[in-house]
Parts: C-alpha cells; structure tokens; sequence
C-alpha cells in the first residue's frame, strides 16, 4: 500500500496538516491466471465521524485480474480508468508535488475508478501497448457545487450508484524506446446516469513521459466536450429541484512538469530531485443553460499555477516533498484572490 500525510501553509487563511491518505492493498492469487486486487483507502485520518468533521474510508477499487497472456488480459469489477498520467499511477513517490497535479484532479479526473471490464496486453513487439473496455458512464449533473466541478463530481465511486449507461474507455501507448512513454486515451459514451437522456461526453487527453540520467518530463493534455448539455443544465435533481441550472459543454487544460535529480552525477543511496511544473485548467471554457444559451459563470474557474520544488528520497519507496504553488486566476472577475501555498508532505509505499 502507501500513505501521505502534509503540512500547507496558505495566505490569509489557516494552515493546515492533514493525514491525507493511508490505503492498504490486499490482493490473492487464486492461480497463475487470477488474481484478486482491491484498495482500501483511509483518507483525513479516516471514518467521517459526524458530518462536520473530514475523514471516511472507501474501497477504491476491487477486480479480478484474468492474465491470459502478454497480449489480451481482462479486468473485471471497479477498475482504475486508463486515463491520463497519474490516475493508474497515483502513488506519492511517482508524483514529485505534493498535491497531484490540478489537471489531473478537476478534469480528468483522479483517482477515477469505474465498474465495468477492460481489456489490455501489448501489440506484439511493436512496443506499444493497449488497454480497452465499457465502464460505467459519468454521470454530470447541474448540483450548486458549480460548473468548474461537474466533471470531477461527476464520478460513480465504488458504493452503490446507478447503472443505466455504459461508455466506451482506450488508450494506447507506446514505450519501445526506452525511458519513453507516448500515448493517448479517450472516454466517450453517456454523460448521465438518470432521467436525462440525449447527452454524450467525449474525454480525450495526450500524454508523454520521458526519463535519462536523472532528467524527467512529464507532459499532458485533457480536453472534454458534452453535446446536448442543455439537457443536464435542465434536468432536474434526485430532490427534485432543478439546481443549479447550468451545464459544461467544453472544458480543457494541460501540465509540464521538469524535473532533475542533483545527486545523479555522484554515487549516492539517496536522490534529491528538483522541479517546476506548470498547471493549467480551464474547466468551464463553455457553459450552457437549459435553453442552450451559452452563459458565463463560474469566473473562478480558470487558473494557472506554478510550482516550484524538492523531493529527497532517503529510501526508493520513501519521500520527503516540500513545494511553493503560486496559483493566478485568469478571469479579471474572479472572486478568489491569487494564492501562494507553501506545502511539505511525507509519502511512502511498501
């Protein structure tokens, strides 16, 4: 499994630290070809004990993994979707910044998981790689928690969630070269789950990571688009309010991360990485309401930030972060004021 916790440190507001997650992996082999794996993650200190206070526990996920050969695999149950860079590989010591990046939260979002079967294996020697499937559909809504935050919430989690529409999942990557990853992913199908009819999202991101002597970059970019978003901006709410009363129909933003171990030129049992990274979304790029009249809401919503930091690894599966994110918001309207974080964290897997 793994843990982080950290400390943040941010402007006019109070500091905070956090047991951000601990999350204990339990997996069984059941022969050669089956095996069984499943996530527990206890995230801010764990069970939410009343419902003002953070914390709860959650499986993440849980399928049987059906290992037929090096080309076609099959996993079947609550699956991690194979999208982007850190959704699949989200542990902290493969991130260098404290907080996952902002890309890879609001639009793609992670850690999704999904029900439904995936399959995956390699192209023969061709050096690309592939993973394909129907999972359950995101289901969008128009709840007052903001446009900005519709396709993160737009997720199904792992408790017990309708189940009326499916979507189709890919990706495909090539890694022949080594220290290289190049690919592309894409979601499309439903954009909702309940009485609402008629919307489709189409989710796509490019990604790339490169590895030699030290150096690491890590590249992606996401886009989402929603046909028929008017509907979701009308449809009313499971209480049977018509909410918030707007919808996306198009969302996009991007990350660059660089990155350069200092201790890599002399023999030492420690790394000590440095980095920058640049991190923008735009998740509200188009919104419509339920005449599909494109409105603009949610000025707050648009944002770059930079990030600029240090790791030191005492240990390959022990991390110590410290990072400075100094996030601007775009929009002359925003409510929210730019913002500099100072964050240190401790992360770990075994």
């Amino acid at each position: 499994g793994y843990g982080e916790m950290y400390y943040a440190s941010k402007e006019d507001v109070n500091n905070i630290a956090d047991i951000y997650r601990f999350v204990p992996y339990i997996g069984y082999r059941f022969n050669d070809k089956i095996v069984l794996n499943v996530e527990l993650e206890f995230e801010h200190g764990g069970a939410k004990p009343s419902d003002d206070e953070y914390g709860y526990a959650v499986i993440e996920f849980m399928y049987l993994d059906f290992m037929l050969s090096d080309a076609f695999s099959v996993q079947v149950g609550n699956i991690l979707v194979p999208m982007g860079i850190t959704n699949l590989r989200h542990e902290p010591t493969l991130f260098n910044t404290v907080q996952r990046p902002n890309v890879e939260k609001a639009l793609i979002p992670s850690t999704w998981n999904s029900n439904g079967a995936i399959a995956y294996g390699a192209i023969g020697e061709s050096g690309f790689t592939y993973n394909a499937g129907i999972i359950q559909a995101l289901e969008f809504n128009n709840d007052d928690r903001g446009a900005k935050d519709q396709i993160r919430s737009a997720r199904s989690g792992t408790g017990k969630s309708t189940f009326n529409n499916a979507a189709f999942v890919g990706r495909l990557d090539y890694i022949g070269t080594p220290g290289l990853m190049v690919g592309a992913s894409a979601y499309y199908g439903s954009a909702t789950q309940g009485s609402v009819s008629g919307a489709t999202a189409f989710m796509y991101d490019l990604h790339a990571t490169y590895e030699n002597s030290g150096f690491k970059v890590k590249a992606m970019y996401t886009a989402t688009q929603i046909d028929d978003a008017d509907k979701i901006a009308g449809a009313l709410l499971p209480d049977g309010t018509v909410g918030a009363d707007k919808s996306i129909e198009d969302a996009n933003g991007y990350f660059v991360n660089l990155e350069y171990d200092v201790l890599n030129t002399i023999s030492a049992d420690y790394k000590l990485p440095v980095f920058v990274q640049y991190d923008y979304i735009n998740p509200t790029d188009s919104v419509v309401d339920a005449t599909n009249t494109s409105i603009g809401v949610d000025t707050d919503a648009e944002s770059a930030t930079t990030t600029v930091g240090v790791n030191f690894f005492p240990h390959e599966q022990v991390v110590v972060k410290m990072d400075y994110a100094m996030t601007e918001y775009k929009n002359a309207a925003a409510t929210k004021k730019d913002q500099d974080i100072l964050s240190l964290s401790l992360g770990f897997i075994f």
